[in-house]
């Protein structure tokens, strides 16, 4: 029996944590999606800290992260996840609505995987999240943890 893996999502914005799920579970992924509501919390949850300390330490397949959050913002946590050699090979995915050049660059320079743009309309958005989901949750393999 094959063991799903993990799916991180760090969203601050209910409507799209809501969407983002919806997505995934129209397409059938029953992967189990952990939500956390900013960069601090994405932290806590990959070093196993705070309200995190006794879950498995086990990597998540992918980290679906928004950039513009409270706290600690998705670029920061990104750079984070590089620095640390236990995080590092984590695929990344930047969803987000900026479509600012600069955000683009940053994100691509600080070692992200790929930067999906939210589409406003509902069923672009679902269309987008589900091959996200399906590629790097299903498809994508890992490198093995130590």
């Amino acid at each position: 029996m094959v063991k799903l893996k993990t799916i991180l999502l760090v969203e601050d914005s209910p409507n799209d944590v809501e969407l983002t799920l919806e997505a995934l579970d129209e397409h059938g992924l029953v992967n189990r999606v952990i939500t956390v509501n900013d960069g601090v919390e994405a932290m806590d949850f990959l070093l196993c800290r705070e309200k995190f300390k006794t879950r498995p330490q086990i990597n998540p397949a992918v980290i679906l992260l928004d950039i513009k959050m409270p706290r600690m913002n998705g670029m920061e946590v990104l750079e984070a996840i590089r620095n640390n050699d236990k995080l590092k090979t984590i695929p990344v995915v930047i969803l987000t609505s900026s479509r600012e050049e600069p955000d683009l660059k940053k994100c691509y320079e600080l070692g992200a995987n790929a930067y999906v743009v939210k589409p406003v309309d509902f069923q672009q958005f679902i269309a987008a999240v589900r091959q996200v989901g399906v590629f790097w949750a299903l498809i994508n393999e890992l490198p093995p943890q130590k």
